[in-house]
Parts: structure tokens; sequence; C-alpha cells
């Protein structure tokens, strides 16, 4: 017995010994395999045709490293940190953004046909099975709708200097042409407009230097509609509605006031009144006969638009849906759109769908409840480390969520409503780690990090396609050894061109279609369509 006592220490010693010797000498074989992947990924263009094979063989052979290194490390450890991130370089230097023509990645991946499972990718399920992991059909999906989104900021004129501050710069006819979006097969047939006399910040208001294009309105989104042929690749005809946010968060979410104003007085839940914020109230039903643009709110200048459609092409024997989306602000308007459509055009029922970027919480307990029953499925795309979504009264709410057995059904506490997509900004690679939160916020951001995204535990996706570059549209997010400029989407020289005539740089005439006018927001014809 005093024998065993004394052997059973020693050979456990000598067996972690063992163990941490062979863990250390498997760490330093993926340690030279991963080092010798990422050598490789970084050779120049002109390699052979041996060595491009050896290239992509490598690349293929990376999962397989990461879940060696997940077996033999655990991941709390210092080390095995290291390893892992070196697992995980990115694979994009600054070599890898100079213009190569046409033997350059394209930056989007093949679209499929998804006309069988349409339904299921437009929310009828709740988006059940398909978020963990994230189906790549839907990814597509959810990602061109927010490009959708991102044309209305890159179109916008938000100049303070500019006579059409709060317009768009181009005419609806070539919106998607000027943006390079036309691959996606949609056309816009409205513009929306929206009244800005509501407690936002002096930015929404327009310029107030010489003639302005309108002092009382700002350009919000539009409504498109699918072609044919898009048509007949996702299974229905589509009508989108999108809405942009603010330009920066943070010049708005600090003053927005968490009152709420009765919004569908004709109805109900309950006992309870649907309440939404005053804010997002204001800016989508307010109106005026003595403006030019917002004679009509913007809520009546999109239902009557929605209605119209629908009409046309139910009476043609089509499958319609309606699909709502926007980012941060906008996200709040699309979720009052959806209800809207949802409760007054019946010929949509069950086919109204939100995407959301972003963004806040805009009802009571009331609003969702009637969301729900009205069968509109909403997915929220969110950040982690974005702060908006938690607004209105962020503190508030998180002390009350902490007592949701007590408060779960109190009336006047604000409320998410569907299925949320929670993504990790820090899980990508090519951004910054104290990245601000104004950055967190950018659509270009979520876009971004969604496109990277395959499930909770895994990390970016090797194969994403999306141009890296434009994250730094409007922010700094990316790091710094891939020599992207900061904030480099910007009009050349500040809008201002050199007239080569006299040798004076001048502001240049916009194209006599370019100029808002009230007379372009009405409908357009369905036959071009």
């Amino acid at each position: 017995m005093e024998k065993s006592t004394i052997k059973s220490p020693l050979r456990k010693l000598r067996r972690r010994t063992t163990k941490r010797s062979w863990k250390l000498k498997q760490k330093f074989k993926l340690a030279w395999k991963s080092i010798k992947i990422r050598v490789r990924s970084h050779l120049p263009g002109f390699l052979s045709t041996k060595k491009r094979l050896n290239h992509m063989k490598s690349r293929n052979q990376e999962p397989e490293l990461a879940q060696a290194a997940r077996r033999i490390c655990k991941i709390s450890n210092d080390a095995t940190n290291s390893l892992a991130y070196l697992l995980q370089l990115p694979k994009y230097s600054a070599s890898d953004f100079l213009d190569r023509g046409d033997m350059m990645t394209p930056a989007a991946s093949p679209r499929e046909n998804i006309s069988k499972t349409w339904r299921e990718l437009h929310g009828s399920k709740n988006w059940e099975n398909l978020l963990d992991p994230l189906h790549p059909w839907l990814r597509r999906e959810i990602t061109k709708y927010g490009e959708f989104v991102e044309s209305v900021y890159d179109s916008l004129d938000f100049d303070p200097l500019s006579e059409f501050c709060g317009s768009c710069r181009y005419n609806r006819n070539k919106l998607f042409e000027e943006l390079g979006l036309t691959r996606h097969g949609y056309k816009v047939t409205k513009y929306i407009y929206a009244m800005s006399h509501v407690d936002v910040p002096q930015w929404f208001l327009s310029s107030s230097l010489g003639e302005t294009w309108s002092k009382d309105s700002n350009w919000m989104g539009f409504v498109a509609v699918s072609g044919d042929r898009e048509s007949l690749r996702i299974g229905r005809r589509d009508i989108v509605v999108a809405w942009r946010g603010t330009v920066t968060p943070t010049e708005w979410f600090m003053d927005l006031r968490t009152s709420k104003e009765p919004f569908d007085c004709k109805s109900e839940h309950g006992k309870n009144v649907v309440k939404v914020q005053s804010g997002f109230f204001s800016i989508y039903n307010s109106k005026s006969e003595l403006t030019r643009y917002n004679k009509e709110s913007a809520s009546e200048q999109t239902m009557d638009e929605v209605k119209r459609l629908v009409k046309f092409f139910k009476d043609r024997g089509e499958e319609v849906s309606l699909t709502v989306t926007g980012h941060s602000l906008g996200g709040a308007l699309a979720l009052m759109n959806a209800y809207e459509a949802a409760r007054d055009v019946p010929e949509l029922s069950g086919n109204v769908s939100v995407i959301s970027f972003g963004a806040p919480r805009v009802g009571n307990l009331a609003f969702k409840e009637r969301m729900n029953s009205l069968g509109v499925k909403v997915l929220r795309v969110v950040n982690k480390q974005d702060i908006v979504p938690k607004l209105p009264g962020i503190v508030f709410n998180k002390v009350l969520n902490k007592l949701n057995p007590i408060t779960s059904r109190l009336s006047w506490v604000y409320r998410h409503v569907g299925t949320q997509l929670k993504l990790d900004v820090f899980s990508s690679p090519y951004i910054k780690q104290d990245s601000d939160l104004a950055g967190c916020h950018n659509l270009e951001v979520y876009l971004h990090v969604l496109d990277g995204f395959h499930r909770k535990k895994s990390g970016f996706r090797v194969n994403a396609r999306r141009d890296v570059a434009s994250v730094n549209k409007s922010t700094d997010m990316l790091l710094d050894h891939l020599r992207i400029p900061e904030c480099w989407y910007q009009v050349a020289h500040k809008g201002l061109i050199l007239n080569k005539q006299t040798g004076r740089w001048v502001k240049p005439v916009r194209a006599p279609e370019d100029i808002p006018s009230p007379l372009s927001t009405g409908p357009r014809p369905i036959y071009e369509i």
C-alpha cells in the first residue's frame, strides 16, 4: 500500500511532462504550417501554375489546421490566443488593393435561383434554422437589402454649403446605374421625403445659404420593385422600401426623448393603446400644405405607391411581397411602414417582412404584439458593440430587462420586435480592436461583418467576398497596414471643378434631370419596369 501511494504522484508527474512536451511539439508544427500558409497567400500574382495550385491547396487546409489547434490547445491561455491569431491573420495586404484589372476576384458571389425557397428566406418560419449557421442564400439576400439602404446614404447630398443639401444627387431613373447596383435587377419607382420640423439635430435641416431646394423636407429613401428577370429568380414580384438613418447617429440618439405617441388610433391591442416613440412618429407622419415635397407625409407617400404596385401586379396574377429595410432611424421607420402595409393592404397578407440594421426600439408592448398578430416578420441585424439598438431608454430598459419576470407585461416599456441576428464587429481580422461607437454603428461595417459571419462560435469566413475597402467609406475602422484612407467616399475636390477656359475653381451646375422637383416625386410608369 505504501509503495502504490509513493509511485502514483510520480506517474502523474511523468504523464504531465510527456503531455506538455507533446503539446509543445504540436504547437510548433501548427505554427510553422500556418506561417508557410500566410507567406504563400501573400506572394505576388505572377506565380507559376504549380505554385498557385499549392497556394490553393494550403488555403483549403486552413479549416483543418484551425480544428487541430482547438483540439490541442485551450483558448483560455495566452499562448493559444497568439496561435489562434496566427492562424486567422488577415488574408489581405496593401498590395491586394492595387488595381489588377480582370485578374482580381469579384466582390460579389454568384446568386442562385431561390424561387422554391423564397418564403423561408423571407421569414415565413421566422428564419428558423437559417441563422446559425447563416444560410449563404439568406446572407446574400440580406446584403442586397442592406446595399439598397447604403445607396441612399451614398447618393445623399449632405453638404451644408450645397443649395441642394438634403436631396438626392441623382434622379430616380439612374440612381442604381450611378451606384453600380443594376446587377440586383430592381427599378426605383418613387422617392420618399420627410418633414424636418421635428425634434432632431440641426444637420437634419436644409441649408440656409442661397436658394435652397427645400427648407422643410429631406430625402429619406425610395420605393423600388424587382424587374422581370429578378422576379423569376426570387420567385415573386418583390416591392422594396428603403429608409436611411441619420448620417452621424451620435448627433441624435443623445437627444431623443422617451415619450410615446399613439400610433394606431383605430386599433387597441387588448387594453393597451399601440404607441411609438414620438420623434420617429413625427418624422413618419408630418406634413404641411405649405411645403413643396410634404403635402403628403412620408407614410402617405409610401403607402400610396405600395398600394399602386400591389394592385397592378396582383391584377396580372403575380405573387407579390413587400420587404421594408432600413438602418438606424430608418429601421424604426421601416417597422412603422411594415405595420401599416400589413394592416391596410390585405393582398400582402403573410408576405410583409422587415430587414433592419442597427435599429433602435420603436414602440411599446402593444406595438410588438400587434405586429406579431399582423404577421409581419422582422429580422434585426445587430452588432454587439452598437449602442443604438439599446435605445431609447438605454439605462432604464436595461434595468427592467433584468427584472423581466416582473416587468415583461408593462405596456409602457420599449420593446424590440422580431428575430435577432447578432454579429460581433471584432470578429473581423481587418478591423481595429479599439474602434469607436459611431464606427460600430456604420452600415458598411454591418455589411462587412455580415459577409464574414458563419455561425456564433466560428471565426470570420475565409471565403468572404465583399469589398473590404468599403468599410472605410465613412469610418477609420480598417487596420493601418491595409493603407486604405479613412472616410474616402466623398465628392472630388469637395464639389468644386476647374473651369479650364477661365482657370477658376467653381461649383458645377446640376444636370436639369438631377435637380429636385416636386413633379419628380410622382410614381414611375409601371410599363418601364
